[in-house]
Parts: C-alpha cells; structure tokens; sequence
C-alpha cells in the first residue's frame, strides 16, 4: 500500500478529516467540535482521524504524516496553538502537534493556521489552481483569509492573510477579540450569534433558535442559517445582508490593495449558501474597485467543506 497522509480540519463547530492515498481522498470522518476542553477536542481529532484511516482500509502503519490546520495563532515549529477563542481550551497555549503524535503512536504531525492551510487545499487541488495571486476568504465561525502571491503561500510573520480582522465600520459590532467594526463581527457565525441574541432579548423576533434546537444544534450553524433564510426569516436575512456588505467593503479593500487575480469564498457558510450568495458579494464589491474593468474573478471552492482537511494532508506531504 502506498504512503498515506491524513488531514484534519479543526474549527469551533466541527472536526473534519481526511485520508489521501496518490493525491485522492479515500477516506473521511466529521464529528461535532467539544465545546468542554482541549483535552476533549484532542481526543475527538484522534477519533475522527482513526475513523477517517479505517474507512480507508489503513492503519497507523501506512500513514506517512498528519497535517493539522487550526484557528489561533501558530507555532508551527513546535506544534503549539493558542489563542483561539473559538475552540474550548485553546486560548492558552496547546501543544496540538505533539499531543495528537503521541496518541497516534508517534507519526510525525504537522500544523498551520487552518485558513491558510484551506487556501493551501484549494490552490493545490481546488478553484485557486489556475491563479497566481488570489486570496481565499473562508467563513466559519469566525472568518478567515489565506494568501497566495507569486504562486506560493504567504506567511508573512505569521498572520497574513488575516482579512477578519479588516475594519469595516468604527466603533460597529463587537469582534471575537473584542474589538469593534471588524468584519468577523458581521460575517463570522458566533459574532452573528451573539448579535442576533442581543435581538432577541431586545424583543425581536426569530425562528432562528427554534430551527437550530430542531436540528439538535448547540450553536447557529450554517444549515441553521440556510434553513432559516428559506423560511424567509427577517433576521436570518438581515444577518446575511449584513455579512455581504461587509465582505464588500473588506475584499474590495484587499483587491484595490494587492490587484489579485481571483478571490476564493468558502468556510461553512460560503459553502452552503453557495453560488447566489457568492454573485451578491461580487456584486458588492465591483462598485468599490478602482480598475473595476479588472476584477477579479470571485468564486466559490473547488473542495468544499474538504478544503481545510484537504489543504492539511497536502500540508503533511500527500
């Protein structure tokens, strides 16, 4: 059996894995994100990650690498996480490399930032093949952006491409990193969340929880948000008007900035809300370019919600 390698996507609502065998995906597993500890979402990667390795008929013995992509900020030379406040016990520092190595019997594990290593997934494999500067911006629970230039990945000094944390309204809404206006206030999932609760007790009205608990959901998911839209919910779709407008401003922004080919939108929401939620975001940005005669392509992923486990197997050499 050739060498594979083995993909992990962790996020704060889910864990996706895969298995690569000669570039293809021969294996899978997802399983919900603990929101009790680290110790739990650790335990949850190596479950998902052996799930993924028996669906493809493989053991620890084939595997040649694991790649991790994590939110939070990144020591990739000696697998640590931290700051990540949108997975349980990763705003002090992890050691995520070392800890699934050792359960895992020692293979060697490799990490990044898990929106750059989406961007990784897609340029490899996905819609971001064919372009040589394009920005990959993945909605989640929170949101974030993965650079390619010259055809390579930017790593910058460790947070290019961090296109979340764009200023799109001083003084706005309140951003995970408790800062205000930035445009994961308004497009990261928790953030809508928390906005949409403050509705809420405001006396506002939704069916946005009642889909979420019918869908045994702990949090707003992007299905709970999909849902919700096509029962027409006024909230739902003034949370969804919100997130457009300001991924208007902050892509628009970054293409008068770096005059990128392409700009790739995936994460969760992009993802399932897909193709007519893209074309209004497009829409949103071409009247702010400055050389709107050369805008750039806007479009959705070539993988999927696979991008991030995809992009972490290829990050471990598959």
């Amino acid at each position: 059996m050739a060498d594979i390698t083995v993909g992990v996507d962790l996020g704060g609502t889910k864990i996706q894995t895969v298995v690569l065998r000669d570039k293809q995906v021969v294996g899978s597993e997802r399983v919900l994100t603990p929101a009790s500890s680290a110790d739990d979402v650790i335990a949850a990667i190596v479950s998902a990650a052996t799930s993924a390795m028996t669906a493809a008929g493989a053991t620890l013995g084939d595997v040649a690498g694991v790649g991790i992509g994590s939110p939070g900020h990144i020591d990739a030379a000696h697998g640590v996480v931290s700051l990540s406040p949108n997975v349980a016990g990763f705003n002090d520092p992890v050691e995520l490399g070392p800890l699934v190595s050792k359960a895992l019997g020692g293979v060697e594990v490799h990490i990044d930032n898990d929106v750059r290593v989406a961007m990784l997934g897609e340029h490899a494999r996905g819609n971001a093949a064919p372009y040589s500067d394009v920005l990959g911006v993945f909605l989640g629970t929170g949101v974030g952006g993965g650079l390619i230039l010259g055809g390579e990945l930017r790593e910058g000094r460790g947070a290019a491409g961090e296109i979340g944390h764009t200023m799109v309204k001083p003084d706005g809404r309140m951003c995970s990193d408790n800062k205000r206006g930035h445009l994961e206030a308004y497009a990261g999932r928790k953030q809508m969340e928390v906005h949409a609760r403050s509705l809420v007790e405001k006396g506002h009205k939704t069916d946005l929880f009642k889909i979420m608990e019918k869908k045994g959901r702990v949090r707003l998911s992007s299905g709970v948000f999909a849902a919700a839209l096509e029962k027409h919910d006024k909230m739902a779709t003034s949370l969804i008007d919100d997130a457009v407008w300001a991924l208007g401003i902050a892509l628009a922004s970054a293409q008068n900035l770096l005059d990128l080919e392409a700009i790739v939108i995936g994460g969760g929401l992009g993802d399932r809300l897909g193709a007519p939620f893209i074309a209004r975001v497009a829409d949103e940005i071409r009247p702010q370019l400055i050389s709107p005669e050369k805008a750039p392509a806007i479009l959705g992923t070539g993988l999927g919600d696979l991008s991030g486990a995809v992009g972490a197997a290829v990050l471990a050499g598959g």
